[in-house]
């Protein structure tokens, strides 16, 4: 549920965006913090501003708890770990700013974009390592019994697998061409 919730609030970002830049002409946003300057003047109030911004937060914490729900299903399920909530959420999310704080203490307050996309760029490339365990045990007969993935559900999967995956590598092909 959460992750349909993450899914929402991110498409409703996004198409937001989509028509207030688009349909205005301001095709040449390139940081968050142009998005959130332009929103004002180009939907009419100063509310929407604030409101891009919690929609931003509200993201963050769904993806949070998210990630906090996934660590204690794999802590409590496969390695027999029982921590409190508390202290789980708590490492979590100690782990979850360390990097954000390091960034910002090497690259400065304006680094805020880059390290966003950076951490998008990072958590796509990890998109991978998670569907392939997650593909073999869900598919595994003799480990999930009758609600092992059916062939329909293994196809799909396996091509979305594929095509991540292949987007993953161009991304990575793209970057080094960049750098070149």
């Amino acid at each position: 549920m959460s992750l349909v919730i993450a899914l929402l609030i991110n498409m409703a970002i996004l198409i937001l965006a989509a028509a207030a830049f688009h349909a205005t002409g301001h095709n040449q946003v390139t940081e968050i913090e142009d998005a959130y300057k332009l929103f004002a003047p180009i939907v009419g109030t100063g509310f929407t501003a604030v409101l891009f911004a919690i929609t931003l937060l509200v993201s963050g914490q769904s993806s949070t708890f998210t990630g906090t729900v996934a660590g204690q299903v794999i802590m409590e399920g496969f390695l027999k770990l029982k921590i409190p909530c508390w202290q789980r959420r708590f490492i979590t999310r100690a782990l979850a700013l360390i990097p954000a704080l390091v960034g910002v203490q090497m690259m400065g307050n304006g680094a805020v974009g880059k390290l966003l996309v950076a951490s998008q760029v990072v958590l796509s490339l990890q998109l991978p390592f998670a569907f392939y365990p997650l593909i073999s045990m869900t598919s595994d007969r003799a480990l999930m019994g009758e609600f092992a993935n059916r062939l329909f559900t293994l196809v799909v999967s396996w091509a979305l697998f594929v095509v991540v995956s292949a987007a993953n590598l161009w991304l990575v092909v793209q970057t080094v061409e960049l750098v070149d």
